[in-house]
C-alpha cells in the first residue's frame, strides 16, 4: 500500500526503457541510501539524548567534538557524494544519445507550441499532432524545439524530461522495451493550455513500425 503511488502511466518509478530504468535505479539506490543515513543519525541522536556523559573534562569533550565534526561534517559528506558520483555517472551516461554499438538510431522531430506539439518524420513527409509513433527495443534520438516559449518534453516510463528552447535544438534518447502507448507531457509551465499539453507515445514492433511508416506515407 505504501507503494501504490510509485506506478502508473505516469511515474518514471515503472520504467519502460533502458533510460527511465537508469533514472530508476538512481531514484531507488539514492533512497536507500539516505535512508539509512537517516536511520543512523536518528539512533545517534536518541543515544546521544538518553546517555549519561558523567564526568569528562574539557580536554575530553573538546577531543570528541573534533571527531564528531570530522566524522558527521568532513567524511560521511564526502563519503556520500563520491558514493553518489560512482555510481549516478555510469547510469546518467545510459541517457546520453550516444552512439549505438550496433544498428541505427531513429530520428524524429518534436516542435512545441502552445499548447500542442508538432511531431514530423524527416523525410517521409509525415506530420502528425500530439502523438508519436516509435519502433519497440529501437534507440530514438528526438531533435526538440520550441515555436514561442520555454516547454519541457517528459515521457515519463521512457525517459527523463528536457527542455525546448525556441531557437535551439536539444537530443533526447528515448527506447521502449515493449510495445505500448506511453503518456507524456509538457513538464515546464507555459501558459494557461499548459495543463492540458500531453501526448502518447505508441510503441510498435519493429515490422509494425515500418508498416506503419508505408501506411502514412501511402495515405500523404
Amino acid at each position: 500500500m505504501l507503494l501504490g503511488g510509485c506506478s502508473g502511466p505516469m511515474s518514471s518509478l515503472q520504467p519502460g526503457g533502458p533510460s527511465a530504468q537508469a533514472g530508476a535505479w538512481m531514484w531507488w539506490g539514492m533512497f536507500g541510501f539516505f535512508t539509512l543515513v537517516l536511520v543512523a543519525v536518528i539512533v545517534l541522536w536518541l543515544h546521544a539524548m538518553r546517555r549519561d556523559p558523567g564526568e569528562v573534562s574539557d580536554r575530553e569533550a573538546q577531543r570528541e567534538q573534533n571527531r564528531w565534526v570530522i566524522g558527521g561534517g568532513l567524511i560521511l559528506p564526502t563519503l556520500s557524494i563520491v558514493v553518489i558520483l560512482a555510481v549516478g555517472i555510469p547510469l546518467g551516461q545510459r541517457m546520453l544519445p550516444l552512439p549505438p554499438a550496433d544498428g541505427e538510431v531513429v530520428r524524429i522531430d518534436v516542435t512545441a507550441h502552445q499548447w500542442w506539439w508538432e511531431v514530423s518524420y524527416p523525410d517521409t513527409g509525415i506530420v502528425l499532432k500530439d502523438q508519436l509513433h516509435i519502433p519497440a527495443g529501437v534507440p530514438v534520438d528526438l531533435r526538440l524545439t520550441s515555436n514561442d516559449v520555454i516547454h519541457a518534453f517528459w515521457v515519463p516510463r521512457l525517459g527523463g524530461k528536457m527542455d525546448m528552447f525556441p531557437g535551439r535544438t536539444n537530443i533526447l534518447r528515448l527506447e521502449a522495451d515493449h510495445p505500448g502507448v506511453y503518456h507524456g507531457s509538457c513538464s515546464e509551465f507555459c501558459g494557461r493550455g499548459h495543463a492540458h499539453m500531453q501526448f502518447t507515445v505508441e510503441a510498435h514492433e519493429p515490422d509494425g513500425y515500418q508498416a506503419w511508416l508505408t501506411e502514412m506515407q501511402a495515405d500523404d
